[in-house]
């Protein structure tokens, strides 16, 4: 294994060629952990081929989703704009209020603007052939549908999206209606269209996005998978969900099929593969048993800290980036969209985009993360008992701030994972660097604050 930050000169400097732009296949899981694959040190559950992903490219340590809940990263990775900027801040749906906080949730958008240019319509003015399968989770209105924002191919999630065996699929439109009733495997079914486009893509380029609804709650997976994972609970040490790893391994398989269509196409060494999460993990019950844990990382989803932003990441590019790099340079999910402009060509993205090209760590140069902070901003009460709050990150150290209170907590991530040892006190010089950041930052993006509870005594 190469290690991102030790001698690098083996790594070639170009890692594309200008004149030839790859296919992008983007896979986005919803809620797994950072913690929750075998290539990131899980012993329990069996990811041989996302494993193979990583041995086969680089996998990052410090890869951030741009939001702890679901929708507003989703939106992130489309627009390459933080949330706060979109005021796109919660999961669609979300509503929760705690009587007994001083502050209300913050006003906000429960879609993403029809008028936000997606990567997908970046790509599509590119001449690439778009396709988007699964969980969409930006907005129902018809005008904002994927099938309105630059996606050619469309298979999304309809009705029961919690429900792996009884669920409805919006193909094209809402006129048109895929409907199971206990047949065929949600993420079975999410893999099938993924091959599907890819097969009639008729040597088009083309950028699938397929976003799994698994292994988020209610924790269903296929029967046939289980009776390992019972016989590994039976001897592990340490305890895990049995049902939990079986539907992780459900998209392990996902992501051995699509390989092998790319394969079958001959399209693979011109493909460009990116896996990642949307979020932490969940770490407490939720709709049933805890699904996983984030240790040593704070927290799970929902919140700020560590746990509900740190995600698995990996990309695998044949031929363009070198296999077995780990990188410990950090990043977010704003990042995508300029990456993908960058190497495809794209010269012209959308005004007041927050994210930079990542390219270089793909090649294997250490200088980009670490040189700009990243911010979040979660002005709401999450259903996993998460708390209004913001926070940044500028090299090894994290401010994070309470919107109730106004607490400040400082953290040294280099010695301190765990996020256990509050530096605030100790540090003020930093401390007030930080949140001087973090206030102009969300002044900057006008960022939609919580507002005094009228009931709150």
């Amino acid at each position: 294994m190469l290690l991102i930050g030790q001698t690098v000169t083996t790594i070639n400097q170009q890692c594309y060629s200008q004149d030839k732009s790859p296919n992008i296949v983007f896979i986005l899981t919803d809620d797994m952990g950072w913690k929750d694959l075998a290539c990131y040190g899980n012993r329990f559950t069996e990811t041989p081929n996302i494993d193979a992903l990583a041995k086969n490219g680089i996998r990052f340590t410090q890869a951030y989703a741009a939001c702890p809940v679901s929708s507003p990263t989703r939106a992130s990775i489309m627009t390459g704009k933080y949330p706060a900027r979109l005021q796109l801040t919660n999961f669609i749906a979300g509503n929760r209020t705690d009587k007994d906080s001083p502050v209300l949730p913050a006003n906000w958008k429960p879609y993403l603007e029809a008028r936000e240019i997606t990567i997908a319509e970046l790509l599509k003015e590119k001449g690439y052939n778009t396709g988007m399968v699964g969980k969409w989770h930006l907005g129902g209105h018809d005008t904002i549908a994927p099938w309105h924002q630059g996606f050619d191919f469309t298979r999304m999630i309809g009705k029961n999206g919690l429900d792996y065996y009884n669920y409805s699929i919006y193909l094209d439109s809402y006129q048109n209606e895929f409907i199971d009733k206990g047949t065929e495997y949600l993420t079975d079914k999410l893999t099938d269209y993924g091959v599907e486009f890819i097969e009639r893509s008729n040597e088009k380029l083309f950028f699938l996005y397929l976003a799994y609804s698994a292994p988020h709650v209610v924790i269903v997976p296929r029967p046939d998978k289980l009776m390992k994972y019972f016989r590994k609970y039976s001897q592990a040490d340490e305890k895990f969900n049995p049902y939990y790893s079986a539907m992780v391994e459900s998209i392990d398989d996902g992501i051995g099929r699509i390989f092998k269509s790319l394969k079958d196409e001959g399209v693979l060494e011109n493909t460009l593969i990116v896996f990642t999460s949307d979020n932490g993990g969940l770490g407490l019950d939720e709709l049933g048993p805890t699904p996983t844990s984030n240790l040593p990382l704070r927290k799970w989803k929902g919140h700020v800290y560590e746990g509900g932003i740190r995600v698995p990441a990996i990309m695998s590019w044949q031929g363009k980036i070198k296999p077995g790099m780990i990188s410990d340079e950090y990043f977010s999910s704003v990042d995508y969209l300029p990456t993908f402009c960058e190497i495809t060509g794209i010269d012209q993205i959308p005004n007041n985009v927050d994210g930079i090209s990542i390219l270089p760590l793909l090649s294997g140069d250490s200088r980009t993360g670490g040189e700009r902070p990243l911010f979040w901003h979660y002005p709401h009460f999450s259903n996993q008992l998460g708390r209004p709050a913001g926070a940044v990150r500028f090299g090894d150290y994290k401010l994070v701030e309470s919107y109730e209170s106004g607490r400040l907590e400082l953290f040294d991530l280099k010695k301190d994972i765990s996020e256990s040892a509050d530096l605030s006190k100790k540090m003020k010089r930093k401390t007030e660097e930080l949140f001087k950041l973090l206030t102009e930052w969300r002044k900057n993006v006008n960022a939609q604050m919580p507002v005094p509870n009228p009931e709150f005594k």
